[in-house]
């Protein structure tokens, strides 16, 4: 029993190896000759799997062969390559001595060249000139890249060009020349516009200077333009044909301009006084409102007592006539009682006469005042703002510091007209009252003399 357990256990295995289909259960003497069968035909494909591996065995070592070959070759080839290198390096050091011997001072030359060309490119780069003749940077910009490689030398033609883009620089300088070209509008807006181009300092169109774009041969107007003075320069340039016409030049080529522009004008200035400015100025304002007044009316009283010291008859349109009318009404008065009565007439007379001269003199001595306190206000904010940001800017201090300033000019532009002015009116008035003073005292002697 335990030979028969063994045989179908085996015959299952051989069975499965074998991958055959189930079958139905057989006899012992069929399953032994099943497993006969099943060990021959492993052992046949035993002898062909021997078979194949002899044959993948020679031609592995036939690859193996060809690479060892392959390998020394390459390794003969990469010796015969450094041999070559090496003799290489020697010839280019003999060639590159050669050459340096050869060529003596000319290379001090290429190098100066080399030099004149850069700095020639960069100066280019910041001329009007470029706009009107693009494409000549480029050139002197590949030039210089040429000749920055030892191997490249400069040809004739190239020597000529530098020297052409320097004549022509030269010569353009000169000139006062008209051209089309892209203008960038202080509205971001690009137009075609007439330019006119004075020599490599400044160009103009429209009215409006242009300042170069950095980096690039194109125009842009400039957002601020100068003064009005200056712009209708520009006009005027556009405008004629011939002759000679003034015009506000910038040397500088623009530096001078874009610094000029950068300059607050007088409206910024008053603006940057701030609350306490304004304040000033209101002042002011109402402060020459009421001396304009005055003026007027202390220039008519004045004309009116001109005329009536040229009249024996009084007159009540005017003080010094109402003054005079005293005697009049008190024909049989005593000396001293009219000389109570006219100076009477007299303080009745003096309001009219000085009146809001005292407001006058008030703005002129607190103007400078609320100046100051204007100026006091600013500095503790711009040592507040140096507190929190330090002394690294000295830009912020002395922006600071100057609009504390504007202040204290307002208040001195306010109070020195008013000191002026109270000065010239009191000065009138006083005038006046003392013609009054002298009228009165000339009548009370008079009327002194006839009662003696």
């Amino acid at each position: 029993m335990k030979l028969l357990n063994c045989l179908m256990i085996a015959a299952a295995l051989a069975i499965s190896t074998a991958q055959a289909a189930p079958q139905e259960p057989i006899n012992v003497d069929q399953l032994l000759r099943q497993l006969q069968q099943g060990q021959f035909e492993q052992s046949q494909e035993n002898k062909e799997r021997e078979q194949r591996f002899r044959e993948q065995a020679a031609d592995q070592e036939r690859l193996l062969r060809e690479a060892i070959a392959e390998r020394n070759r390459l390794e003969q080839l990469s010796e015969q390559l450094e041999t070559r290198f090496e003799q290489n390096e020697i010839a280019l050091a003999g060639l590159t001595d050669t050459l340096t011997q050869r060529m003596g001072s000319l290379r001090e030359l290429f190098g100066v060249l080399q030099q004149v060309t850069a700095d020639t490119s960069s100066k280019l780069a910041s001329s009007f000139i470029s706009v009107e003749y693009p494409g000549r940077i480029e050139k002197l910009e590949a030039l210089a890249e040429k000749m920055s490689s030892a191997s490249r030398l400069a040809s004739i033609a190239d020597i000529e060009s530098v020297w052409l883009a320097l004549l022509q620089e030269m010569t353009e300088s000169g000139k006062v020349t008209e051209f089309t070209t892209q203008v960038t509008l202080a509205d971001g807006e690009q137009a075609q516009r007439e330019v006119v181009r004075v020599g490599t300092f400044n160009m103009v169109a429209d009215g409006s200077y242009l300042e170069l774009v950095p980096g690039t041969a194109t125009v842009a107007e400039l957002i601020r333009q100068p003064a009005g003075r200056y712009q209708d320069t520009a006009e005027t340039l556009q405008q004629t044909e011939t002759g000679h016409v003034r015009f506000g030049l910038d040397p500088t080529g623009g530096a001078i301009l874009g610094l000029l522009v950068q300059a607050p004008d007088l409206w910024e200035r008053i603006d940057q006084g701030g609350t306490v400015g304004y304040i000033v100025l209101v002042l002011g304002a109402i402060g020459l409102l009421i001396a304009l007044e005055r003026y007027i009316t202390l220039t008519r009283i004045n004309s009116k007592v001109s005329k009536q010291l040229k009249q024996d008859q009084a007159r009540e349109d005017n003080p010094l006539g109402r003054v005079m009318l005293v005697q009049d009404k008190y024909p049989n008065a005593d000396t001293e009682t009219l000389e109570l009565k006219l100076s009477e007439a007299i303080l009745r007379e003096v309001p009219a006469i000085t009146r809001n001269l005292t407001f006058i003199k008030i703005i002129s001595v607190v103007a400078p005042l609320m100046g100051l306190l204007g100026t006091v206000t600013g500095m503790i904010n711009t040592f507040q703002a140096i507190t929190l940001f330090g002394t690294g800017d000295p830009k912020l201090m002395a922006g600071g510091i100057s609009q504390a300033l504007v202040t204290t000019v307002l208040g001195l532009v306010v109070a020195i007209p008013m000191t002026l002015l109270f000065a010239t009116l009191h000065t009138r008035s006083k005038n006046l009252v003392h013609i009054l003073q002298e009228q009165a005292s000339g009548i009370i002697a008079e009327r002194s003399e006839r009662g003696h």
